[in-house]
C-alpha cells in the first residue's frame, strides 16, 4: 500500500471515529513507522555490580501514570532495576546498601526531547545535576558536545546532527543546506553514519523536502521531526514527519489562509519576521474552530509526538517590553497546549536548553510548571517528560520507567511533585545507569 493512501485511510477513519463520538486513542507502537531502538553517542560509566542498592521508603511514581506507590521499594544491581513495589511485597536483599526515601519521592530519569547546547559547555551536566538523565539536542553537529563531554559526567546524548534547512537558512553554523530530494537522501545518510538518533527539518525546507527527509530517515531507522513555519502542519505531518518541535510550528495550520500565507511569505522574505510574527498569529486563535479540532485529531490519530517548548515563548504582562499582542499570543499558546492533550495529542517534554524566565539550569522544570499552568496534570507532566519521552527516543525498552530490567536511572525529589509540580526543583539525588552522579544535602 502507497504511502498517500495509507495517509488517507487513516484520515477516512479518524472523521468517522470523531462523527461516532468515539474516543481519540493513542495508537501503537507498531505504527507507520515502526523503527529500530535508538542509542546514545556517549557511552557511560559503568556501575559497581557486587552489592545491590535498595532505596526504601520514597513514593514511587514510576513514569507509567498509574497511581504511586507509597513507603516503596526499589532495588537496583549493577545498571539494573531489579525490583519495584510496595515495601511489604518487594523484598531487600541482605548485604544492600540502604538509601532511606522518607519524605521523599522516586522518579524515572528526566529525557529532555528539546535542548540546545548554545556554546554552553557546562549545561549538560549541570541538568544532569537537576534530574535529566537522556537529552536530544536537535540541532547542532556532534562534536560539538566533545567539550561538554570533557568536563565530566552528563546526560545520554541522543543527537540529531545539524539541522536541514534550505537556502538563506536562519542558523548557517548549525545547519545542512539541502537543495533537492538527492541532497536530502546524501544529508540523511551523512548524518545517521555520524550517529545521529533522529533527523531535523528547519522551517525553510519545502513540503516535498519534508517528505523526502522523512522517508530517507525511516529508510535508516531513525525519527524525522520539524520546526515548521513555512510549511502547513497537517501537510508534514502526512508527509511522514514523527515529530513537531514548537508549539508554534501548528500556527499556518490554525489561523485562516490568508493570514498564514501572509505570515509565510514575511518569514521566507526575512528569517526574523518569525519573532513578532509568532505572536501575531496566535494573538486571536480560535479553539473552537473546525480547522483546529481538525489537526488536532489528526495528530492524534498519527501519534505524532508534539514538543511544546513554551518556556522559550513565555511572555508576561510584567515583561520589559511585553505587548498585549505577545501576552496573548503567549496565552493562547498555553491553551492550544492544554487542548492538545485534551484531544490525545502525544506531548512531550522540551526545555530548548535555556528560556528567558528561567535561571541557568533550570529550563526544564520552569517547562514542566507551564504544562500544568496550560491544563495538564502534573502526573500527566511527569509522563510526558518520563516514559512518552522515551517512547519519542524509542527507548522504552530500556528507559523512561521504574521497572525491573531497565536501566537505573533514577531522580529522588524532596516532596511530593503530585502535589505540587515545583517539588521537581527540589532534586535529592541522581542516579545514571545504576551510579549516584548527585546528591545534594540539605534544601
Amino acid at each position: 500500500m502507497s504511502f498517500w493512501l495509507r495517509v488517507c485511510l487513516l484520515a477516512t477513519l479518524a472523521g468517522l471515529c470523531a462523527c461516532a463520538g468515539a474516543p481519540v486513542q493513542w495508537p501503537s507502537t507498531e505504527g507507520l513507522t515502526k523503527l529500530p531502538p535508538a542509542r546514545e553517542i556517549n557511552p557511560i560509566a559503568q556501575p559497581d555490580t557486587s552489592r545491590p542498592l535498595a532505596i526504601v521508603g520514597a513514593t514511587l511514581i514510576d513514569g507509567r501514570g498509574g497511581p504511586p506507590v507509597r513507603d516503596a521499594v526499589v532495588v537496583v544491581r549493577g545498571d539494573r532495576i531489579v525490583a519495584a513495589g510496595a515495601r511489604g511485597a518487594t523484598d531487600v536483599p541482605a548485604g544492600a546498601e540502604i538509601v532511606r526515601g522518607d519524605g521523599h519521592s522516586l522518579l524515572p530519569g528526566l529525557i529532555d526531547a528539546h535542548f540546545h547546547l548554545g556554546g554552553d559547555d557546562g549545561l549538560p551536566g549541570l541538568l544532569l545535576q537537576r534530574g535529566v538523565t537522556s537529552l536530544r539536542e536537535p540541532g547542532n553537529w556532534i562534536e560539538a558536545y566533545d567539550a561538554a563531554r570533557e568536563l565530566g559526567p552528563v546526560p545520554r546524548l541522543f543527537l540529531a546532527g545539524p539541522m536541514l534547512d534550505g537556502p538563506y537558512p536562519a542558523y548557517p553554523e548549525s545547519a545542512l543546506l539541502v537543495r533537492d530530494a538527492a541532497e536530502a537522501r546524501w544529508a540523511v545518510d551523512r548524518l545517521v553514519e555520524r550517529g545521529a538518533s533522529a533527523i531535523k527539518v528547519y522551517f525553510r525546507l519545502p513540503l516535498g523536502l519534508v517528505e523526502a527527509v522523512a522517508q530517507a530517515a525511516h529508510a535508516r531507522g531513525v525519527i524525522a521531526t520539524a520546526h515548521l513555519e513555512t510549511v502547513d502542519a497537517a501537510a508534514a505531518i502526512r508527509a511522514g514527519l514523527d515529530g513537531i518541535e514548537h508549539i508554534t510550528s501548528l500556527g499556518t495550520a490554525l489561523v485562516p489562509p490568508r493570514e498564514a500565507e501572509r505570515y509565510r511569505q514575511a518569514v521566507i522574505a526575512a528569517n526574523e519576521a518569525r519573532v513578532e510574527g509568532r505572536y501575531e498569529l496566535f494573538r486571536d486563535l480560535s479553539l473552537g474552530a473546525p480547522r483546529t479540532s481538525a489537526l488536532l485529531r489528526l495528530l492524534a490519530t498519527r501519534g505524532t509526538f508534539v514538543t511544546p517548548t513554551l518556556a522559550v515563548f513565555e511572555r508576561r504582562e510584567d515583561d520589559e517590553g511585553a505587548t498585549e499582542t505577545h501576552v496573548r499570543g503567549f496565552q493562547n499558546m498555553m491553551r492550544l497546549t492544554g487542548a492538545a492533550r485534551r484531544a490525545g495529542v502525544r506531548l512531550v517534554v522540551g526545555s530548548h536548553g535555556m528560556a528567558p524566565r528561567a535561571e541557568r539550569g533550570w529550563a526544564y522544570q520552569h517547562e514542566m510548571e507551564l504544562l500544568v499552568e496550560s491544563g495538564l496534570s502534573p502526573m500527566q507532566v511527569i509522563v510526558a517528560g518520563t516514559l512518552e519521552n522515551a517512547r519519542f527516543f524509542r527507548i522504552e525498552d530500556r528507559l523512561g520507567s521504574v521497572e525491573p530490567g531497565k536501566l537505573a536511572d533514577l531522580v529522588l525529589v524532596e516532596g511530593d511533585p503530585l502535589a505540587d509540580i515545583r517539588a521537581m526543583r527540589r532534586v535529592k539525588r541522581v542516579m545514571l545507569n545504576g551510579r549516584w552522579v548527585a546528591s545534594r544535602q540539605g534544601n
